[in-house]
C-alpha cells in the first residue's frame, strides 16, 4: 500500500515527506494505522549515522495508533485495537522468558538494522528499497508495520498523544529510577539532562518516594518544570561549571544514586565525582563512539561504586506500561506537563523547536 512517510535521506538533512510503498502484512506482522508518534533522540542519532541503520530510511520508534489489520499467526491484538508501539523482542530466548525484554539476544537485529531478520525491507521506493522496521515499527509514517512483542493495547481513556512516549522515552527515564535503579523511599538521586527522558525521571522519583532529587539542565524553562514536577533542587551547568562541587555543597556526602540522560563524557566523568560510597550511576544517554568508562577504577573500587548501562528502563512494556499508565490516571505521571503536539508535516519545524528547548517531548500526530 502506499503511505506517507518522512524519509531520511542524509546525514544533517531535514526529513522529507515521500509518498512510498509499505509491504502487506506478513503472518506475524500488524499493520497499524499511526495517530500519533513521539520524536525521541534516537531518531535523530541514527539519522546522522551513529546507528548501523542505512539511508534513505523510515525512522519513528514510538508509534501510537489503531490495528488495520493483522496476519495469520497474530492473536494477541485484532483490527480496530488502539495499540501503543514500542521495541521489538523476540519473545523466545533466556532475557526474554526471564522478564528482561529490553536485552533481548536478539535486540540489535530486530531494531537497530533497518530491516527484517530475514534481510527484506518493509518499504520501497520506486522500486528502490527504504531502510525500515525501526525498533520493528517505522512509525514516521501513515501506518507501519509491528509485531506481538512490541504493541500494547491501550485502554481507552489515554489519549494516543500521550501513550506515543510511553513507548521508549518515558519507559526509559521513569523506568531507569523505577526498576533498573529501584531507588528507595528517602533516598538521594541526581538527574543530567532534563528533556523528556530526564523529567519521566523526575516524576519516577516522586513515585518511588526519592528524598532529594536534583536536575542538571541548562534551560530555565526546564529547571522550572522539573521543580514543578517534584525536583526538590536544580543547578544550571552553566552558572556551575564545577558540577561535583555543586552537588556535594547540597549533599556533602554524594548522592545515593545518578542518572545521566546526555552520553557527554565530561558530564558523565563530572557525576562520577558526586557519588556517595556505594552509589549506583545509571547511563540511557547515548555517547559518542570511543566514549570511556567514566570516572577512576581505584576510586569506584574504594568506595563499592557501580556503573551500569540501562536500555527502555529495564522495562517489560506488557507489565511495565500498564503501571505507567495507572499512575497517569492516578496524577502521578503528568504526560501532559511534557507534551507539545505538532502535526505531521511539521516534523522538521518541530524538531527544531525542541532542539531550541521551546518545548520537552515533540509528539506529531497524524
Amino acid at each position: 500500500m502506499q503511505v506517507t512517510a518522512a524519509v531520511a535521506r542524509a546525514p544533517g538533512a531535514d526529513f522529507t515527506l515521500e509518498s512510498v510503498e509499505l509491504d502487506d502484512p506478513r503472518p506475524d506482522e500488524i499493520l497499524v494505522r499511526i495517530a500519533a508518534v513521539g520524536v525521541c533522540h534516537t531518531d535523530l542519532v541514527a539519522r546522522e549515522g551513529a546507528m548501523p541503520f542505512s539511508l534513505p530510511a523510515v525512522l519513528g520508534h514510538e508509534g501510537a495508533g489503531v490495528v488495520e489489520k493483522v496476519g495469520s499467526a497474530v492473536t494477541k491484538v485484532a483490527a480496530g485495537d488502539r495499540v501503543a508501539i514500542t521495541f521489538r523482542s523476540c519473545g523466545q530466548c533466556g532475557r526474554c522468558k526471564s522478564g528482561d525484554p529490553a536485552y533481548c539476544y536478539s535486540m540489535p537485529m530486530l531494531n537497530y538494522i533497518g530491516m527484517r531478520p530475514d534481510g527484506t525491507k518493509a518499504l520501497q521506493k520506486d522500486g528502490t528499497a527504504v531502510s525500515s522496521n525501526f525498533f520493528g515499527q517505522s512509525s514516521f509514517a501513515t501506518y507501519a508495520l509491528a509485531y506481538e512483542t512490541n504493541v500494547l493495547k491501550l485502554p481507552a481513556d489515554i489519549p494516543f498523544e500521550l501513550a506515543a512516549p510511553l513507548g521508549c522515552g518515558v519507559q526509559t527515564g521513569a523506568g531507569g529510577i523505577m526498576l533498573a535503579l529501584a531507588c528507595p523511599a528517602g533516598s538521594s538521586l541526581l538527574i543530567t539532562g532534563g528533556g523528556a527522558v530526564g523529567l519521566s525521571a523526575v516524576m519516577g522519583a516522586v513515585i518511588q518516594g526519592c528524598g532529594t532529587i536534583i536536575v542538571v539542565e541548562p534551560h530555565a524553562v526546564r529547571r522550572d518544570l522539573a521543580q514543578s514536577l517534584g525536583a526538590t533542587h536544580v543547578i544550571d551547568p552553566a552558572a556551575s561549571p564545577d558540577l561535583a562541587g555543586a552537588v556535594r555543597a547540597i549533599l556533602p556526602q554524594g548522592v545515593d544514586y545518578a542518572f545521566d540522560t546526555t552520553g557527554r563524557g565530561e558530564t558523565l566523568t563530572a557525576v562520577m565525582g558526586a557519588l556517595a560510597p556505594k552509589g549506583v550511576f545509571g547511563i540511557v544517554g547515548i555517547p559518542a563512539p570511543g566514549t570511556p568508562m567514566p570516572g577512576d577504577l581505584g576510586t569506584v573500587l574504594t568506595f563499592g561504586q557501580t556503573v551500569r548501562g540501562i536500555i527502555e528502563g529495564d522495562s517489560d512494556p506488557d507489565v511495565f506500561l500498564p503501571v505507567l499508565i495507572d499512575h497517569w490516571r492516578g496524577g502521578r505521571l503528568p504526560l501532559e506537563k511534557l507534551v507539545k503536539t505538532y502535526p505531521f508535516g511539521e516534523i522538521n519545524a518541530a524538531i527544531a523547536a525542541q532542539h531550541h528547548g521551546d518545548c520537552v517531548k515533540v509528539v506529531l500526530t497524524l
